[in-house]
């Protein structure tokens, strides 16, 4: 990781329409998730970084696209997490529209080189989940998932339901699965290799 100074980065912009979505020619990480399935730790995680993230107390408050640079050479994307019960219709909708909006409205969508889909390992692919993996499929965008809160499981329960991801039928075979923990750091280097690996730096 020598040639990707994680010291060098910042949240570039938090994104409420597509319009703001930036236009600079880097490859683009997405992660998608459930409001508390842990989005803002992996990112804090991953960038060696104790808050840039902000881990909300209310999950599913924030409804913006934001964009992380790292180190001027890629964008870590984090979407704005979805099937949080308590929020409003209008809310619900305009979460939808700006999803929806990073993919079929972003300039750069040919630079988006994976999704990292966030499932709770513990309570495994939820209806949104299943609805979202759906999407990716539809929209025919690599994706892998990485299978958070690992820490919570014994490794007994933990096998099971990584096997289980294996052979989920919305999950095509030979996807990877990356177990992750934040409290642990389990993953972190897994799920580097893969974004170096796809992202090209």
């Amino acid at each position: 990781m020598a040639d990707l100074n994680l010291q060098n980065t910042k949240l570039f912009i938090s994104a409420g329409d597509p319009k703001q979505f930036p236009g600079r020619p880097v490859a683009q990480i997405a992660l998608s998730g459930r409001s508390n399935v842990g989005k803002s730790s992996l990112v804090n995680t991953l960038l060696g970084r104790k808050a840039l993230a902000r881990v909300s107390s209310a999950p599913g408050k924030t409804i913006t696209v934001n964009f992380y640079e790292v180190d001027g050479k890629l964008f870590l994307v984090d979407l704005p997490g979805y099937g949080f019960a308590k929020r409003p219709p209008q809310e619900k909708a305009r979460w939808s529209a700006l999803t929806d909006g990073y993919f079929t409205k972003n300039q750069n969508i040919d630079r988006v080189k994976t999704v990292l889909q966030l499932i709770d390992l513990k309570v495994g692919p939820t209806a949104d989940d299943v609805m979202m993996l759906r999407y990716l499929a539809a929209a025919a965008l690599p994706f892998a998932v990485v299978a958070t809160k690992t820490d919570k499981l014994n490794k007994t329960s933990r096998a099971a339901a990584l096997e289980a991801l294996a052979r989920h039928p919305d999950i095509p075979q030979g996807t990877p699965i990356l177990p992750f923990s934040a409290q642990t750091g389990e993953g972190k280097e897994e799920i580097w290799k893969l974004i170096r690996r796809v992202a090209g730096v």
